[in-house]
């Protein structure tokens, strides 16, 4: 999976649990695409110290996605209902459910 959207992912699952300047500053970079530059100049603090806690955000959603595995999940769970999307063809019944469960992921 590309980092990017990796990232992204386990912000939305996971991000509530950062505080709220770690959200903030994690949002501009990875969500907004603000640089380094940028985010440390809007929030006063380094670029290193942007990088740094960027980092450790990282690792502390990767963290908790290795203990929780609710990413992990929802792929999976994603992944089988797009099967049975392919497998429901001549069933629409079936591929109205299964494209309502794939909106609500």
């Amino acid at each position: 999976m590309e980092k990017i959207v990796e990232q992204t992912l386990l912000y939305d699952f996971y991000g509530e649990l950062l505080t709220e300047h770690q959200r903030l500053i994690y949002e501009d970079v990875v969500l907004n695409d603000c640089s380094y530059t940028e985010v440390a100049q809007e929030h006063q603090i380094s670029r290193q110290g942007v990088h740094d806690l960027i980092k450790r955000c990282n690792q502390t959603l990767e963290g908790y996605e290795a203990k929780l595995h609710l990413l992990e999940k929802f792929l999976s769970i994603r992944e089988k209902v797009e099967q049975i999307h392919v497998l429901a063809q001549g069933h629409p019944e079936i591929q109205q459910i299964s494209n309502e469960i794939l909106e609500e992921l």
